[in-house]
């Protein structure tokens, strides 16, 4: 003999139940704030910048690389050696153009990117201690590496904060739903 047991819910608990189902987790974002700064130099060019997440024992990730990726042949790409530290880290192994990573270099003021923790380019971060590397390289110019550490999960609202002293200005990294 067979028994069967048949659950129905209905009025309020089937919403409540149904909503549990239906509704998405709040995804975590990180808003990136980068302060290129204005130079007095005699010839200047815009910076190549790579924006990277690494974790010890994990394969960086490149988040954004901003470069002259519309020139002709793609000739922009060949001085992406120039950011030196992301190149090692996981630049070369990247096929450029990279969709949703690459864009083109920015002037200077301040310029913001979000990620999305699950999706692009971020991907899901598990918990741990992460670092967001910047790196900029400049033609006839320096280059410089900012480092913001940070544990995942962050609470909302919690900010790390930067200073660059030559090729990038104030950098920020800001946790969100």
């Amino acid at each position: 003999m067979q028994i069967r047991y048949r659950l129905a819910l209905t009025g309020t608990a089937a919403l409540g139940a149904a909503a549990t189902v239906a509704a998405p987790a709040t995804a975590q974002t990180l808003t990136l704030s980068v302060a290129i700064p204005r130079l007095s130099v005699a010839e200047y060019h815009r910076p190549y910048v790579a924006i990277w997440i690494e974790k010890e024992g994990a394969t960086p990730r490149s988040l954004s690389v901003w470069y002259d990726y519309d020139m002709k042949n793609g000739e922009g790409a060949k001085w992406l050696r120039d950011v030196r530290q992301w190149w090692r880290a996981s630049g070369r192994a990247l096929k450029l153009p990279a969709d949703g990573v690459s864009g083109a270099t920015k002037a200077p003021g301040a310029h913001k990117v979000s990620f999305t923790a699950g999706k692009g380019p971020l991907g899901a971060l598990g918990p741990g201690n992460y670092t967001l590397f910047i790196e900029a390289a400049r033609e006839v110019g320096g280059r410089e590496v900012v480092r913001l550490p940070f544990a995942w999960p962050p609470k909302p609202g919690a900010t790390v904060k930067a200073q660059g002293s030559t090729e990038l200005g104030a950098v920020a990294l800001t946790f969100g739903k």
